[in-house]
């Protein structure tokens, strides 16, 4: 399409920060470079680099475009991929989840992902904020719990068990809590969301919690709640070896909620790019003999 037409040639020209070089990677002349990028200049209504005898530099729009820019490049090559039947992932995955998960799980599932497809470049940001990744620009998210985004569609990938627990100290001081509604007289340790999920006789319950100690770390609450200072509601993979050798105890068992879905969640438009569609199935296939190690490695400890 005459819209599109320079381009490859400008992203070529950011990424080797110069028309020559632009040129030598993409095969094609110096000349041909500088008159696509002139075309889609003139298009756009404004110049997207400065240009001097040393140096080629973005100009602030050029700035903001490069990164859409780019991943339309990407996405047009996967297409492509997709069209000629190959099938092989290839481009920019962009992944988002929470940190405890990224670190302990994650991380490793995306190095073996990348070991097996050599020609995807990846991005993994961890955080414990829920992203926009539709907005934001990112393949593919893992989330925990109930999904609300109807733009989004969503892969089971595995399942957790939510553990409350006290230290003894603790519990010996301030009494076990019998009912759900008995944690309003207890300190809670908050995590990134002040909701604690469980069950009863009607079906799934949530209680907001509050607490003098909050943290965005899953090992900070455990420490605080080894040390004494409250409650906390953790995965099991946390506490199962502290649970095991009694310097946590459990409590509210009979409320625990049924294991919580872990899921791979991506925009509609994405779901069909190789890049995702084989790390969600490397998702399926790791990530909960993954969690269930670590779990019994802990219970061994």
């Amino acid at each position: 399409m005459k819209a599109w037409r320079g381009l490859e040639e400008f992203v070529a020209v950011a990424k080797a920060g110069s028309f020559t070089g632009a040129a030598k990677n993409l095969r094609v002349s110096s000349s041909h470079v500088s008159r696509a990028i002139a075309s889609f200049e003139q298009r756009l209504g404004g110049p997207l680099f400065i240009r001097s005898t040393r140096q080629v530099r973005l100009t602030d729009i050029g700035q903001s475009l490069l990164p859409q820019c780019e991943r339309l490049v990407q996405e047009r090559n996967e297409i492509y991929a997709m069209a000629s039947g190959s099938g092989e992932p290839r481009g920019h995955l962009r992944v988002t989840c929470s940190t405890s998960i990224g670190e302990k799980f994650i991380a490793s599932i995306l190095m073996k992902y990348a070991d097996l497809y050599s020609n995807v470049s990846i991005d993994m940001y961890l955080t414990n904020r829920v992203l926009d990744i539709a907005g934001e620009g990112y393949d593919i998210a893992i989330r925990t719990g109930n999904m609300k985004d109807s733009r989004l569609l969503r892969t089971r990938v595995a399942v957790r068990n939510l553990v409350v627990c006290g230290s003894p100290n603790y519990l010996e001081k301030r009494g076990f809590p019998k009912s759900i509604e008995d944690l309003a007289n207890h300190d809670c340790l908050v995590g990134t969301q002040p909701t604690w999920h469980f069950k009863d006789q009607n079906g799934e319950r949530t209680w907001n919690v509050k607490g003098r100690w909050r943290a965005n770390s899953g090992q900070a609450l455990l420490d605080a709640c080894l040390s004494g200072l409250g409650l906390s509601q953790l995965p099991y993979y946390y506490v199962a070896n502290d649970v095991l050798t009694g310097r946590l105890k459990p409590v509210l068992e009979v409320y625990q909620k049924l294991a919580e879905p872990i899921w791979a969640v991506y925009p509609q438009q994405r779901h069909v790019l190789p890049k995702v569609s084989r790390f969600v199935e490397l998702l399926g296939t790791d990530l909960q003999p993954a969690m269930d190690i670590v779990a019994v490695q802990n219970s061994k400890n």
